[in-house]
């Protein structure tokens, strides 16, 4: 069960971090990340 909530986290992090790298810095600043924080941001998502 460990095993496929590691994968289950895993996507979701990896999904998140492709979602918010394909807006542009605009869009980021506007949600109020950087591009910077993005794999912050998706790690606090899971």
């Amino acid at each position: 069960m460990n095993l496929i909530r590691n994968y289950r986290n895993w996507r979701r992090y990896r999904e998140t971090v492709t979602e918010l790298s394909r807006l542009s810095n605009r869009e980021l600043n506007d949600l109020g990340i950087s591009r910077g924080n993005i794999r912050e941001v998706a790690r606090k998502a899971i």
